[in-house]
C-alpha cells in the first residue's frame, strides 16, 4: 500500500486545499467552489454578519440562494422573509433559484454540482452533494457569513467509513430503505464528523437520484458529508441537467474515488438482498425496524414530500403502489414534488396522473411540512407517515401528532389501506 493512498474525502478535501495529500486528523483550509444557503438560513441571517465585517459576496457567481422554506408565503412573517431573500439576492448578484423546489434538488438540476467540487451549504442536509462525488456539507450562518466574505473555510480532515452494499435490491425496496435501517444499525452518531463512502454492487445499481437519498441522509448519522464515487450513471444525469460537454470530458472518474487499500475507520459490509423495507416509529429515524414490526399502525396522512421522498425517482416509485388504487377512506395524500422540474417531468410521463387518480393532493414545491413550515403541518393527535427524513416531536406539526417514517413505496400502500403496510405486498 502506497503511503498517500487516500480515499475520495482525502483526494477532495486535499485538491481544495491546495495539497499532495490530506492526512486524516489535520487541519487544513479549504477554497469554496460554491456555496448555497435557502430563504430560511442565508440572506436574512448572513447580510447582517457581512454588514458587521463590511465586505460583500467574495464571488457572486460563487453563491446560489434558493427559496423553498417560506414559499409559497401566505403570512406576513413569510412574505417580508422571501421579499427581503429576494432583494438582497439580486443585488448581491448571486444566483437565484426562485420557488422551484427544494434546495438539495434544485441545485444539482441546474447543473451546480460536480465531481471534484468542494461545496458549502447553509443546511443540515447538504450532503446530498455527495452523490455526484462533491464534497458537501452544512455549516451555520456565523460559518456561512465568513465563506461568503473569504471564499475559504477551515475544516478537519476526517476519516472515511466504509458502507458496502452487496447483492441486489429486492422489489419493494429502496434507498431510503437502506438508510432507515443504518440509522438503526449505527445510531444517529455512528458517523459523527467523518465521512461516509457508500460503495458495493447495490450502490452503483442505483439512480442518481436515490443516491441522493443516501448521501442526504448522512446528516442522520451524524457525519459530515456522505459520498458516492461518480461514474458514467453521473456524467449522464449531468449531461441531461445540461452541463456542458467539455466539463464533463474533464472529469476523471478514475481520480475521483478511493484508492485501493486507502486506510479507513472503519468498513460495514450488508447484504441487500436481504434487506426488507424499514419504517421508523415515532419520534427519530434511529427508531427503524423491518416494516411488520409496525404493520397495522393506522394513520390518517400519508406524506409524500422532501428532499428524501419527493424527487422524480421517489414519485415513480410511489406509482408503482398507488396504479389502479384509491386512498382509503379517512386517509390524505399529501404529495409535495421535490422540485417543479421534477412535477413537470411527472406530469408528462403520466407518473403524476397516476398519483391524482389515486386521491393525492398536490403542495407547493418546497420543504413544507419536512421542515415544519406552510399549511399542511400535522395537527394535534394526527398520525402520519412520511417519506421525509426525520420525524422528531414537533418538527413536522403539533408536538402531538405523531409520525412514522418509510419509502415512498411504504408511504403509498400505507395511503392505500388506512394502515402502515409492507408495499410488496401490493406491488405486481
Amino acid at each position: 500500500m502506497s503511503p498517500l493512498s487516500a480515499t475520495l474525502a482525502q483526494k477532495l478535501v486535499a485538491r481544495a486545499a491546495g495539497l499532495a495529500h490530506a492526512a486524516p486528523g489535520t487541519v487544513v483550509i479549504c477554497r469554496v467552489d460554491l456555496a448555497m444557503s435557502h430563504d430560511s438560513s442565508g440572506p436574512r441571517r448572513v447580510a447582517p454578519l457581512l454588514q458587521e465585517l463590511g465586505t460583500g459576496v467574495w464571488d457572486p457567481s460563487r453563491y446560489v440562494v434558493v427559496t423553498d422554506h417560506f414559499v409559497p408565503g401566505g403570512d406576513a412573517q413569510a412574505e417580508s422573509i422571501l421579499r427581503f431573500t429576494r432583494d438582497w439576492t439580486r443585488q448581491a448578484g448571486a444566483h437565484f433559484i426562485d420557488a422551484e423546489g427544494i434546495c438539495h434538488v434544485v441545485l444539482p438540476e441546474r447543473g451546480h454540482v460536480l465531481p471534484g467540487r468542494l461545496i458549502v451549504g447553509g443546511d443540515s442536509h447538504s450532503p446530498t452533494g455527495g452523490a455526484f462525488g462533491a464534497y458537501m456539507f452544512g455549516v451555520g450562518a456565523t460559518e456561512m457569513a465568513g465563506v461568503l466574505a473569504t471564499g475559504e473555510i477551515w475544516l478537519r480532515v476526517p476519516d472515511t467509513i466504509r458502507l458496502q452494499w452487496d447483492g441486489q435490491l429486492a422489489p419493494g425496496v429502496c434507498a431510503k430503505d437502506m438508510m432507515l435501517f443504518l440509522c438503526a444499525t449505527l445510531g444517529m452518531g455512528g458517523g459523527r464528523y467523518q465521512a461516509l463512502e457508500f460503495t458495493g454492487s447495490a450502490v452503483t445499481a442505483l439512480p442518481m437520484q436515490e443516491r441522493m437519498t443516501l448521501t442526504n441522509m448522512s446528516t442522520e448519522l451524524g457525519a459530515q458529508t456522505g459520498l458516492v464515487a461518480p461514474d458514467a450513471v453521473t456524467l449522464d444525469w449531468l449531461a441531461q441537467a445540461g452541463v456542458p460537454a467539455p466539463t464533463l470530458a474533464a472529469i476523471d472518474l478514475n481520480h475521483w474515488r478511493s484508492d485501493a487499500g486507502a486506510p479507513v475507520l472503519a468498513t460495514h459490509r450488508f447484504d441487500a438482498a436481504t434487506l426488507a423495507p424499514q419504517v421508523a416509529a415515532p419520534h427519530s429515524p434511529a427508531n427503524s425496524a423491518p416494516v411488520d414490526r409496525a404493520a397495522g399502525e393506522p394513520v390518517q396522512i400519508a406524506y409524500l414530500g422532501a428532499c428524501t421522498g419527493a424527487k422524480l425517482e421517489d414519485l415513480r416509485m410511489a406509482a408503482r403502489v398507488l396504479r389502479g388504487r384509491r386512498v382509503a377512506a379517512g386517509v390524505t395524500l399529501q404529495v409535495a414534488p421535490a422540485s417543479r422540474r421534477d412535477q413537470l417531468q411527472a406530469e408528462q410521463e403520466g407518473t403524476l396522473g397516476i398519483l391524482a387518480d389515486a386521491g393525492a393532493m398536490l403542495l407547493p414545491n418546497a420543504c413544507g411540512a419536512c421542515a415544519g413550515y406552510g399549511a399542511a403541518r400535522f395537527p394535534a393527535g394526527s398520525r402520519a407517515i412520511a417519506s421525509t427524513a426525520r420525524n422528531f416531536s414537533g418538527r413536522m406539526g403539533d408536538a402531538g401528532s405523531a409520525v412514522w417514517l418509510g419509502s415512498p413505496m411504504t408511504v403509498a400502500a400505507s395511503a392505500v389501506t388506512g394502515r402502515i403496510t409492507d408495499p410488496r405486498t401490493l406491488l405486481e
